[in-house]
């Protein structure tokens, strides 16, 4: 069964909604990295030379950077669900698997889901 305008209209808003957070979210580690980069230039920076203190440093640029590939990632999964929904909308919402609906109740929850939840579970087991 096909999705409605009304749900359709929905849905893009919910994509929309979730991109702006996404981009935000990375704007916000590009800001922590330059803040990161501008203080290594300091004087102050000569004094945090403790082995400790380098380990911390490290550790949180790397899980910075996990965050902004795991954004980046999700980023780019929602772009991808508003070019099929722009694309095709009669078939948006219908499992690329199977072809059966995904689902709006699913697609409200995860916009940017391809799979319905019965071949969802099949990947993952697989």
């Amino acid at each position: 069964m096909a999705l409605t305008k009304k749900q359709l209209a929905h849905l893009e808003s919910r994509l929309q909604e979730e991109r702006a957070r996404a981009l935000r979210a990375l704007g916000l580690f590009d800001e922590m990295a330059k803040a990161d980069r501008e203080s290594g230039d300091s004087d102050l920076s000569v004094y945090t030379d403790h082995m400790a203190d380098q380990g911390t440093e490290a550790m949180e640029r790397e899980k910075a950077a996990v965050f902004a590939t795991k954004e980046g990632r999700y980023l780019y999964r929602l772009e991808q669900a508003l070019r099929r929904l722009y694309d095709d909308p009669k078939s948006f919402g219908l499992c690329h698997t199977c072809g059966s609906d995904v689902g709006f109740e699913r697609l409200d929850a995860l916009p940017h889901a391809r799979y319905c939840i019965d071949c969802k579970k099949k990947e993952e087991e697989g």
